[in-house]
């Protein structure tokens, strides 16, 4: 009897393994799919309407900071918790949002060593939580 629940128990861990793989790779394409997406639509408003940005090149770096975000998201929904690796997706995620920031909307970077204290202690305070 205990052979049967053993054996239970490890396909069940195996079919786990196996979909949180498939769904972690089908998050990086959603992911991936948005951001190109949502590219696309700045360029498209640029060219049908005259909105432009000046540091349009600044949108690249948003790329890994939106992927390392749905990293965090992703980490804190799947562990209902900020484990490490999500404290620092979110950092890292963060961090660079604020560098693309800066460029995208020509902000003085005298404010921007004041807001990376701020995400530092943000972090100081999640990693005293857990």
């Amino acid at each position: 009897m205990s052979e049967t629940i053993d054996d239970l128990k490890d396909a069940e861990k195996e079919k786990l393994e196996t979909d949180h793989g498939d769904r972690h790779s089908n998050r990086g394409n959603v992911t991936g799919g948005l951001v190109l997406i949502t590219i696309g639509v700045i360029f498209l408003l640029s060219q049908i309407t005259g909105f432009h940005i000046n540091n349009w090149w600044a949108l690249f770096i948003m790329i890994p900071a939106v992927f390392k975000l749905n990293e965090a998201w992703q980490g804190y929904q799947s562990n209902g918790r900020f484990t490490d690796e999500t404290r620092n997706a979110l950092f890292g995620g963060l961090m660079l949002a604020t560098v693309a920031g800066f460029f995208l909307f020509n902000i003085g970077w005298n404010l921007f060593w004041p807001l990376v204290l701020i995400m530092i202690g943000l972090g100081a305070l999640l990693n005293g939580r857990s």
